[in-house]
Order: structure tokens, then sequence, then C-alpha cells
């Protein structure tokens, strides 16, 4: 998991983080400053560290950094490090393995084949275990990461050829994975059975791109033609592209909350808009939690879009009542409370002239620990506003994700220690509530359930998880062990 920083002026790590973007490219000229283009486009995905590795038809070539892409891979003489017509890359936030350079990806290793790049988004949930047997049997980790269990698998698989050990690999990991892996006989990309985490391919001339988002296609001017599907695993070389499907067929579990925050506005998630996705989870949010007020706010900016629904659904008028700076640093505050406490300020604040005598509904994606929800009730009632209603455009997130997510501990997590009433109390609103789980399927135009199974990953909301937590459930049973070992004393 995240060591969340303290100095960040979303307080406490007070949202949900995805783990990671990723972008390749097979069959363009200088296709590394393609891939960093594209990285830019998903720089919201990670922002802790980025990475491209790419290959010039004899070697490969390798850059990782800590921070943005910016200030990393915009510069010329850090693109002429890394030729080739082939290069993918990656955008970090790190949920398994920890920080530092060690961990940033891709990650890269010379096997008996050749060499061997992987970029992974998602997260295994049986790494650890895997990890263990591994080591047993003589592998010497170079990393603390979870992707890093991947190449192991590969390199001592028994099958001869590139794409069989690849394939024995997968079958041994659980979890959730979207992978694009560079070799010398070509381009891999593929995502685990369920589909969990997302993406898509596209083109560029005659080069093919792999991306987490459409956003990364659009950016690159780039034309979108599918999804890659759960379980598939697609090879393009100089021969052309080839698609395997070597997992039984099971029903899809793609990451709803994707369409929830994740992914920018722009892209399209599953056929859809997630613009769109969000409007619409406004209105049912408005249908469902109907308020008297005189103004809707979006808690910026990923509130937005489902403030918009809101407004439009309820007639109450939408306001920009809180302004977002996108100028705040970290490295100057201080480590004390009362000044780290004030980065909500730095981040948000209120447009006192529009919100003092108002009764305000608040937007916001979802609440976590819940100290920003109440940093920004408390900075609507000093900019004079006569009501506080805060509306949420998800299902509260009661339980921890194993697939990626950058999700505090269940412990931690506010809708899993109280009812909403509990929460309205916490945040000090005067009302409180969100969108209900069949409200969130109604905005994506699905019913909650198909044949009695979700037809998303939905496990942050209902726990009702898509694959084995084999790590988890070893971490659980050491953990109650302690205890009773701990009241026998």
């Amino acid at each position: 998991m995240l060591t969340t920083d303290p100095f960040d002026p979303d307080i406490n790590g007070d949202k949900l983080r995805e783990e990671c973007g990723i972008f390749g490219i097979w069959g363009a000229d200088t296709a590394s400053a393609v891939v960093a283009l594209g990285l830019h486009a998903l720089q919201h995905r990670g922002q802790e560290a980025a990475g491209i590795t790419s290959w010039d038809g004899h070697e490969f070539h390798n850059h990782r950094a800590i921070g943005h892409v910016a200030g990393n891979f915009d510069r010329d003489e850090i693109i002429r490090q890394l030729p080739g017509h082939v290069a993918c890359g990656h955008v970090r936030y790190s949920t398994t393995g920890g920080s530092g350079l060690r961990n940033v990806q891709p990650l890269y290793a010379d096997l008996s084949f050749g060499g061997f790049a992987i970029a992974h988004n998602g997260n295994i949930s049986n790494a650890m275990t895997l990890r263990r047997d591994l080591v047993r049997r003589g592998s010497i980790f170079q990393s603390t990461s979870d992707t890093e269990t991947i190449i192991h698998l590969l390199a001592t698989s028994g099958y001869r050829t590139l794409l069989d050990r690849f394939i024995d690999a997968l079958r041994k990991v659980e979890g959730a994975y979207a992978l694009i892996c560079m070799t010398a006989e070509g381009m891999i990309a593929c995502r685990d059975p369920l589909g969990i985490r997302p993406l898509v391919m596209g083109t560029l001339g005659d080069a093919t791109i792999f991306a987490s988002e459409t956003v990364a296609l659009d950016v690159v001017g780039a034309e979108f033609v599918r999804a890659i599907d759960p379980g598939e695993l697609v090879i393009v070389n100089d021969t052309g592209i080839q698609s395997h499907r070597p997992f039984a067929p099971v029903a899809p579990r793609p990451c709803i909350f994707e369409h929830v925050y994740f992914s920018r506005p722009d892209s399209v998630v599953d056929g859809a808009s997630v613009y769109t996705v969000r409007k619409q989870i406004g209105v049912e949010l408005a249908r469902e939690n109907p308020v008297a007020a005189d103004i809707t706010i979006p808690v910026p900016d990923s509130g937005t879009p489902a403030a918009i629904g809101y407004a439009q659904e309820s007639g109450i008028p939408f306001e920009l009542g809180i302004i977002r700076s996108h100028y705040v640093g970290r490295t100057f505050i201080q480590p004390s409370d009362k000044v780290r406490h004030l980065g909500v300020k730095l981040k948000h604040n209120a447009n006192r002239a529009l919100i003092e005598g108002k009764r305000v509904v608040l937007i916001d994606d979802s609440i976590v620990r819940g100290t920003t929800s109440l940093k920004i009730v408390e900075m609507m009632r000093e900019a004079g506003a006569t009501e506080v209603h805060f509306r949420v455009a998800s299902p509260p997130t009661t339980h921890s994700c194993f697939y990626g997510v950058d999700t505090p501990e269940r412990d931690k997590l506010l809708a899993a220690q109280h009812d909403v009433e509990g929460m309205r109390q916490f945040i000090e609103a005067d009302s409180l509530a969100f969108v209900s789980i069949d409200g969130l399927y109604r905005a994506l135009g699905e019913n909650k359930r198909d044949n009695i199974r979700p037809q998303r990953c939905d496990a942050c909301f209902t726990g009702e998880y898509p694959t084995p937590l084999t790590d988890q459930d070893a971490f659980d049973n050491v953990h109650q062990l302690s205890l009773l070992a701990e009241r026998a004393r």
C-alpha cells in the first residue's frame, strides 16, 4: 500500500488513487517521444514516478525517474537516450512494493530468451505467496514490486516458447492486471480474465498503440480501434497482430470506479463516455436524494460532472463555489498539524461572495477517510453558508481494494466505521446522502444484478471480491492468531 505523503494538501490521502497508467507503441519513428506524450495524458493515474523502455532492434534502453513525466521526459537529451521504433512507459503510484527507484516501471530483465520489459496496471493479490515460493527455489528479486513476480514466473517456467511461458506465468497469478510487455519477438498486451483494469488498442499511421485510456490515444493523434478483451493476449510485431485467448471465458468484472473517479472525463471506458456517465450519476443522485438548497457546488475537480447532472435534474443552479489551485507544492509545507490542515485551503478556497447567505449542496465523487470532507464543510460555513448539504456520487466506500488502488486499511475507511448518520456527524454537514449501488448501475445503463452476479467489480462498495485474496487471507489469519495469543496471555 502507498504510504501517504503527510505533506500532501489532500490531507491524509483522503482520495482513492489508481496505481498506474501504461502506454506502448510498436512501429513508430522515435517511439519514446510518442510514449512520453501518451504518459502525459495518463499522469492522473500516477504521479509518483514514471519510466520508459525502448528497443532499437538490437538492444533495450531504459530511463526511470521519480516525479512527473514533465521535467523527466520532456527533454531532447532523454528521448535521444531511448532510440528505436518500439517503446512502452508507465506512470505510477505505489500500492504494492512501496516507493523508490527500484520499483519504478517498466521493469526490465535479461532472460534466457532475451530482454524482457513489463509495465503493469493492477495488483497481483497472491504476489507474496508466489514470491516466497520463488525465493525458496532460488529466485533473486531486485525490487519489492508485485510485478516482478511475473518476470520470475516467466524465467522459471518449464515451457519452451515465449508465448507458452507467458501464459504459464499468468495462469499462476491472481488479481488484476493490464500488461504491456516488450521483447525482441514483439510487444504483448493483455488483460486479466475478468478485465478488472482497462486497456485499449489504437493505431497511429502504421504503428500500433496500447494504452490504459482512450484519452492517451486522442492526445497523440491516434485512432481508437477497440478495447483489449478480458482474458485476451495480443501480440504485435513486424509480421502483424495476433490475438490469443488462453483462459476459460468468465463473466467480466471491470472496475466500476473507473467511471466514478479514476479515468479522465474525456475518456471512453467500456464503450461509454466517462463524462456522460458521471453527469448521469449526478442525475440519479438528485432523484434519490433531493434537498432544498440555493446553489449546487462541485468539490473540484472530480465532483464537477456529477454536480452538473445534479443541478440540471434538481433545478438548483450550478456554481463554482470552490476554486481549486493547480499550483500547490508540497515540499515547503511544514510538518505540523496546524499547518498541515491548512493544506486543504491551499488546494481549495471558498468563493465567499457566491456562498454567503446561501444554502449549498456540495457534490463530491466519494468519501474515504472523511477528513477532507470535514474541512470543506467547515470552509463553507466560514464563508457564510447558512446550510451545508453533502451529496456523494458513489455509494459508501466500505471495503479496501486489492486490485491496484491505493485504499486505506478498512478500519481507516469512514463508511466501514459509521452508518450514514455517523458519517454526517463526523463531517458536520446538515445532511449527507450517497447514490445507491442501483443508482450507480442505472447511470451506466445497467442493472445491478445479471443472473445474480455483479456485472462489474464493485467490491469497494459491496465487499464482493471477484477473485481470491490469497495474501490478504494469509495476513488476516496471522493477525487473528496474534490477537488470540495476546488474549491468552
